[in-house]
């Protein structure tokens, strides 16, 4: 390979004494040239040279979403404009969008993350990846693609979209490594099925899916579909877009963060405490090593844990548990906390659903009812219509055991909920109309 992995394999003392020069240096950066972070860090009370180790990190104010949208479009960038080689942006459907940039460096680093993720995930130098994650100014088709060459593998840049065409690209062309939403990948398979293709006849080795929360049982289902190994991969494109974290293929076991780039905290989310190692809360990152568009404690709203043990493939940097939820996501129905993954994980375990779904919620009566739609097979909705009550019924009875609401399940014939190209739209909340 032509890049360097021996930070993953790092004792961690000499790990921590990389992260610790970082930090300071990436503090006195942002202090000298993000007015913002000039701000934040005065109002705070604390200077870059008041940080003298890591745990003085927490000392330090967050860095939330609405603080990138305040400054925008480029009010948080520690680089003049000149510097700055390449510009990403999100969809911006809750607000402004959130507008980051790279330089020419961040770029190289960037592809050197996404390699090691793709290599963590099992792909090697003579893989054909088929990226089917979108391009543009989403961050997912173009980082996994610079992964992919930096990697020096072959990478087909299909992009999200023309499923059918994609179909006769993947048995063509052979493609080993699939890298797509999860969701997305699953359309996949419906859309191979329909032109009599079977993912088992393809070459697929592996799939490194991401962008969206996914939950085991999903795992099990495009795995048992596609006849793949599913690895999670983690990025944001706050941070650098994909290529935080990944799931190594040996264990596939927790997300292995690349701390010589970024250091993670999970703090609780309504107090902002930092929280112990294995206590699940919000996910906290800062960046190390990031010239255009460095971030401290960044919010990511998603909700996972950290994990310090070794893990079996021999890297020490710490795992993150596959995200549950985020809590901008997260639904609260008569007082109780529910996330979209809580109910993909009922509905998955249940023989003769499909894994595509929908949540909306609505209030009568100033009363939240939630309803799920969810497709179920032809043989279930071939089934007579007394049958088919009983087993919304009894989806009902399970999401209420689990979960412990009330929630109308409303069954869908196959193939009848809209399809992603991208992310999924999970959740349909009337409350906000």
């Amino acid at each position: 390979m032509i890049f360097n992995i021996e930070y993953e394999t790092m004792p961690r003392e000499a790990l921590e004494s990389i992260q610790l020069r970082r930090l300071q240096n990436i503090l006195s950066r942002v202090y000298a040239t993000v007015p913002f972070y000039r701000q934040a860090f005065n109002d705070a009370g604390v200077l870059p040279g008041d940080v003298k180790s890591l745990d003085d990190l927490r000392r330090l104010p967050f860095t939330m979403k609405q603080d990138l949208r305040d400054n925008y479009p480029f009010g948080m960038f520690a680089v003049p404009m000149e510097n700055v080689v390449r510009i990403h942006a999100s969809s911006g459907t809750t607000g402004k969008p959130t507008v980051v940039g790279y330089t020419a460096r961040d770029i190289d680093t960037w592809a050197e993350l996404m390699a090691r993720s793709l290599a963590s995930g099992g792909a090697s130098r003579g893989d054909i990846i088929h990226n089917a994650y979108g391009y543009g100014l989403f961050t997912g088709g173009l980082g996994a693609h610079y992964g992919a060459e930096k990697l020096g593998a072959s990478v087909i840049p299909v992009s999200g979209g023309n499923t059918k065409r994609q179909v006769i690209i993947m048995k063509d062309f052979g493609p080993t490594i699939l890298t797509c939403t999860p969701s997305y990948a699953l359309h996949l398979a419906e859309a191979a099925e329909e032109e009599g293709v079977s993912f088992r006849d393809l070459k697929f080795k592996s799939g490194i899916f991401g962008a969206e929360p996914w939950s085991e049982d999903m795992r099990h289902e495009i795995e048992n579909k596609l006849g793949l190994t599913a690895i999670d991969v983690y990025g944001l494109s706050e941070i650098i877009g994909p290529g935080v974290s990944i799931e190594c293929h040996e264990a596939q076991k927790g997300l292995h963060i690349f701390e010589d780039h970024f250091i993670p905290e999970i703090i609780d989310p309504g107090s902002g405490e930092v929280l112990p190692y294995g206590e699940t809360g919000e996910l906290v990152i800062t960046s190390l090593t990031k010239e255009a568009f460095p971030v401290i404690r960044y919010r990511t709203r998603d909700i996972t844990s950290l994990n310090p043990e070794p893990c079996i493939c021999g890297r020490t940097h710490v795992r993150m548990n596959k995200v549950s939820g985020r809590t901008d996501d997260m639904l609260i129905i008569r007082g109780v906390n529910v996330f979209p993954s809580q109910i993909e994980s009922v509905l998955m375990q249940i023989e003769g659903v499909e894994p595509h779904y929908q949540l909306i919620v609505d209030r009568e009566e100033n009363l939240d009812r939630l309803t799920v739609v969810v497709e179920v097979n032809k043989e279930v909705f071939s089934d007579e219509v007394k049958g088919l009550q009983q087993f919304a019924k009894n989806i009902e009875k399970e999401i209420k055991d689990y979960l412990g609401i009330s929630a109308k399940v409303k069954l869908a014939e196959p193939k009848s909920i809209e399809r992603s190209q991208g992310k999924a739209a999970r959740v349909v909340d009337n409350r906000k109309l």
